[in-house]
């Protein structure tokens, strides 16, 4: 090789070389620079099934002042043209195209919280869901029948069939989706206690456990008092005795319900009236924690057929009507 020849070559590398470095050097300054944003902190979501290309004219179209395909050149450069994840967002002024980057394929998604308590009835849960700031209320104008369809759940009602939690959500998700989670997990749960279930309970299916559960979560004002209660429905199933609990009547009541439970009111027919009609009501009353979902299909070892509340949130227990009438007249009547 010629000496000229040689030096062409280097004169050729030195000239590839150098707009390698020119766009090198670019691309980490616009790396590292701070993205220019319509305000702070901004909001952005990025719809499922988007690529690196949507979620590039997404973040333009939000009002983050980024050209799409100078971004989008970041990601593929760095590999992450597959990686971005869907999800609602939140940037603040100082975010850089890397650090967003970043942001995105971590699945770094802005997420607000809802809880679902035990103890309360579809309507009350309904309401939590649409106070909720950030979902989006699907399930508003929908009656329980197209719920239950719309999260493909099976059974009639739709009282006490979602787990009681707290639910992260990304921000402008459904309703709807923390409902079909919340059956879903409901679901899960059961069958996973029912599978371990003592086998001496009265109860042929799982749904009439959680009947069961969604009772003794409306009676028990201790946590150590649920077997017990738990066992005295259990006692009442097996002997045909009418369970004759206060919480299912006035569940049956509905709105009529003021607070006061009077006789008329035991005696008044619904199908929630556990004193004129004998076994289950049709479905569950409230939602069920997992501590009466237990204590319903592990219920204590005893004979009572009979409880009262004390006054201190703890129950008297009894195994003949003669001593409960003597508990009543302690804790009741003097009140």
């Amino acid at each position: 090789m010629t000496r000229a020849f040689a030096r062409i070559l280097a004169r050729f590398a030195l000239f590839s070389l150098i707009p390698a470095a020119l766009f090198a050097g670019w691309m980490a300054w616009f790396a590292s620079a701070p993205i220019p944003l319509s305000f702070s902190p901004l909001e952005f979501r990025i719809k499922p099934g988007s690529g690196l290309r949507a979620a590039a004219r997404e973040l333009a179209n939000a009002g983050l002042r980024i050209a799409p395909w100078q971004f989008e050149l970041l990601g593929r450069v760095r590999g992450d043209s597959t990686r971005i994840k869907a999800g609602s967002y939140e940037v603040e002024t100082g975010i850089t195209p890397l650090g967003l980057l970043d942001k995105l394929t971590r699945g770094d998604v802005s997420q607000s919280e809802v809880l679902i308590v035990e103890g309360w009835n579809f309507r009350q849960m309904r309401a939590a869901l649409d106070a909720a700031p950030g979902l989006a209320h699907d399930s508003t104008a929908l009656s329980e029948r197209e719920i239950i369809e719309r999260i493909g759940a099976t059974e009639s009602s739709p009282e006490g069939i979602f787990f009681p939690d707290t639910y992260l959500f990304d921000r402008h998700a459904s309703d709807l989706d923390i409902l079909r989670r919340a059956h879903v997990q409901m679901r899960r749960t059961l069958d996973e206690e029912w599978a371990k279930r003592d086998p001496t309970v009265p109860y042929a299916r799982p749904y009439q456990a959680l009947i069961v559960a969604s009772l003794v979560e409306k009676e028990t004002g201790r946590a150590e008092d649920r077997p017990r209660i738990a066992a005295v429905f259990a006692n009442r199933l097996r002997r045909g005795i009418p369970l004759q609990t206060d919480p299912s009547v006035i569940f049956g009541l509905g709105e009529r319900f003021d607070g006061n439970l009077r006789r008329a009111d035991l005696a008044r027919d619904t199908a929630y009236n556990t004193y004129t009609r004998p076994g289950l009501p049709p479905t569950p009353i409230a939602i069920p924690g997992l501590a009466s979902i237990q204590a319903t299909l592990h219920p204590a070892q005893a004979e009572d057929l009979y409880f009262v509340a004390r006054g201190d949130g703890s129950s008297e227990f009894s195994r003949t009507l003669d001593e409960h009438n003597r508990a009543v007249a302690r804790y009741q009547k003097r009140r």
